[in-house]
């Protein structure tokens, strides 16, 4: 698939959520679950910036 054929996300992916019922473990298992989604998207950040600067060390003129 060619990259700007990729569907691009919304503005904004995250619907919060309703948390006036939820009790305090409830509360925690959501922050937890919250904690590993961002470690999960900075991990693909990382990948991505890793394979950027491979990729410009790669193609780096010689010289410079």
């Amino acid at each position: 698939m060619i990259e700007e054929e990729i569907p691009r996300p919304a503005a904004s992916r995250l619907t919060p959520a309703v948390l006036d019922r939820w009790d305090v473990v409830e509360l925690q298992r959501y922050i937890a679950d919250l904690r590993a989604e961002v470690a999960r998207a900075e991990a693909a950040i990382a990948a991505r910036q890793a394979h950027r600067s491979a990729a410009d060390a790669f193609f780096k003129k010689p010289g410079t």
